[in-house]
C-alpha cells in the first residue's frame, strides 16, 4: 500500500513509525515531512495547507490511504478534497473539524447538548467584551475562536491581563482572523487529562490517557508552549472517571455531532479538567495531539493502519484497539527562547540508541546534516514497566540528542509521580 501522511512534526513522525509496522505498507509519503522524518518516509515539499498540491500529488501517485494529521488542513477541507478523488482518509471532513476550528461552535454545542464544560460568554465586539470583563470572575480564560497554533488561550490572573489579552486578539490582530471572535470562560481547577479517542462516528474507543506539560519552565512556570513533554497513562484518570467521561462526554459529543449533521470520524481529542464537580471539557481537538501522540502510539499494541481504516469504514466496533499496560514518557528538546524568539540552523547529532527512540519535529536536512529549524526540535520517548523507570529512561536517552542552544524541562512526569503515590 502507498500511504500519504499530511504534516511535518513530531506527531507525524510518531504516526509514520507506527504505520510502518504494518507489512502491507510499501511506501509512506510525508507532505511536507521534515529532515528527521526523511529517515522513515519519502518527504515531498508540499505544504500541509496546499490542498491543490496535495490533491494533485495524491492523484498522480496511486495513494491507497491518506492520514491528515494537523488541524489546519482538516478545517480547510483536505479530507473532503481527497475523498472527492476517491482516496479514503483518516480524519474528519471540514464540517466536523469545526469542533476545533471554532471554539464558539464547540462551546455552543456543549451547551445545547448538556455536555459538561466551563461557563462562558462569546464576543464579536471589543467594547462589549471589555464591559463584561469589568465584573467577570478573576482569574478568567480568554480564547481566540479560531486556530492559533495552540497559543490562542490566555489564563488572565488579573483584570488588567484579561483586558490586554482581549485587546491583543480583537483590536491588535495578534492571532489574525482567529481572534476576531473571543470566548471568555470560567477558570476551572483540578488535574488536566488528555484523552485521544478513535471514532467512526458510531462508537468511541479511547486511547490511553496522558498528561501534557505545556509551560516552558520547570514547575509549570513560564509561557504556554505546544508542549514540553508528556507521560502516559495519566494517574489521575481512574477507571471510574473514564467510565463517567464515556457516558457524560465522549458518547454525547459523538451523538451531538451526528444530530448536527456533522458526523465525526478519525481521532477526537478531549482536553479534560477533573474538577470537584466532575470531569469537564476544556477543549476539543479534531486530530491527534502533539506531543501526546509520542507517548500514546508507542503503547498501542494493535495495528494502527487497521484501526485507522476501521474509523473510515465504519467497522470500529469489530476492531480491536489494545494498549500496553506499561508507562511511557516523552521529553521534548526545544530551542532556547521557545516559544518566543530563538535561533535556528544548529546541527543535531544523536546516538543510535537515542535516534531509535526520538521523533523529530523541527529539523531540516542540508548537505546531509540534520539542522534545527523550529522551536520544539525533538521528542524522545521511553517505555517501561513503571512510570519512574520510563521517566528516567526518557531523560537518559534524551542525553544522546545534542544541538547548540538545546533546552528541556527537568521535571517531566514529576507531577504524575506525586499523583500516583
Amino acid at each position: 500500500m502507498n500511504i500519504l501522511v499530511i504534516g511535518g512534526g513530531g506527531r507525524e513522525h510518531a504516526i509514520i513509525r507506527s504505520l510502518k509496522k504494518n507489512p502491507q505498507v510499501q511506501t509512506v509519503y510525508a507532505l511536507p515531512g521534515n529532515g528527521g522524518i526523511a529517515a522513515d518516509a519519502t518527504c515531498v515539499p508540499i505544504g500541509a495547507t496546499d490542498l491543490d498540491g496535495i490533491v494533485k500529488f495524491a492523484g498522480e501517485n496511486a495513494i491507497d490511504y491518506a492520514v491528515v494529521a494537523p488541524d489546519d488542513p482538516l478545517v480547510l477541507g483536505c479530507v473532503d478534497r481527497l475523498n472527492a478523488i476517491g482516496i479514503p482518509c483518516f480524519g474528519p471532513r471540514s464540517n466536523a473539524a469545526i469542533i476545533e476550528g471554532s471554539k464558539a461552535f464547540s462551546k455552543n454545542l456543549m451547551k445545547k447538548y448538556s455536555i459538561p464544560t466551563a461557563a462562558y460568554e462569546i464576543f464579536t465586539e471589543l467594547p462589549k467584551a471589555l464591559e463584561y470583563l469589568k465584573t467577570a470572575p478573576i482569574p478568567t480564560v480568554i480564547k481566540a475562536d479560531g486556530l492559533a497554533l495552540g497559543k490562542g488561550v490566555i489564563i488572565a490572573q488579573t483584570r488588567e491581563e484579561a483586558v490586554e489579552a482581549v485587546t491583543d486578539m480583537m483590536a491588535n490582530n495578534k492571532f489574525g482572523a482567529s481572534g476576531s471572535t473571543v470566548v471568555i470562560e470560567e477558570f476551572l481547577e483540578g488535574p488536566e487529562v488528555s484523552v485521544l479517542a478513535f471514532t467512526d462516528g458510531k462508537v468511541v474507543k479511547p486511547m490511553v490517557s496522558s498528561m501534557d506539560h505545556k509551560r516552558a519552565g520547570d514547575n509549570d512556570t513560564g509561557l504556554n508552549t505546544g508542549g514540553m513533554g508528556t507521560v502516559a497513562p495519566n494517574p489521575c484518570y481512574t477507571e471510574a472517571i473514564a467510565q463517567r467521561c464515556m457516558e457524560e462526554i465522549f458518547l454525547p459529543t459523538i451523538a451531538a455531532m451526528n444530530a448536527e449533521g456533522r458526523t465525526f470520524t478519525g481521532c477526537l481529542y478531549f482536553g479534560l479538567m477533573l474538577t470537584k464537580d466532575g470531569p469537564k471539557v476544556i477543549e476539543y481537538n479534531c486530530r491527534f495531539g502533539d506531543p501526546e501522540t509520542q507517548v500514546v502510539l508507542p503503547l498501542l499494541e494493535s495495528d494502527l493502519l487497521t484501526v485507522m481504516q476501521a474509523t473510515t469504514n465504519g467497522t470500529l466496533a469489530e476492531t480491536e484497539v489494545k494498549f500496553s499496560n506499561q508507562h511511557a514518557c516523552c521529553v521534548i528538546l526545544a530551542s532556547k527562547g521557545y516559544p518566543e524568539s530563538y535561533q535556528k540552523g544548529f546541527e543535531i547529532t544523536m546516538t543510535e540508541e537515542a535516534r531509535a527512540a526520538t521523533f523529530v519535529a523541527g529539523a531540516k536536512l542540508a548537505e546531509g546534516k540534520l539542522l534545527t529549524s523550529g522551536g520544539r526540535v525533538t521528542g524522545t520517548t521511553a517505555i517501561a514497566d513503571t512510570l519512574e523507570d520510563a521517566i528516567g529512561e526518557a531523560y537518559r536517552l534524551s542525553d544522546g540528542v545534542k544541538f547548540e542552544n538545546a533546552y528541556r524541562r527537568s521535571d517531566i512526569g514529576q507531577r504524575a509521580l506525586r499523583e500516583s503515590r
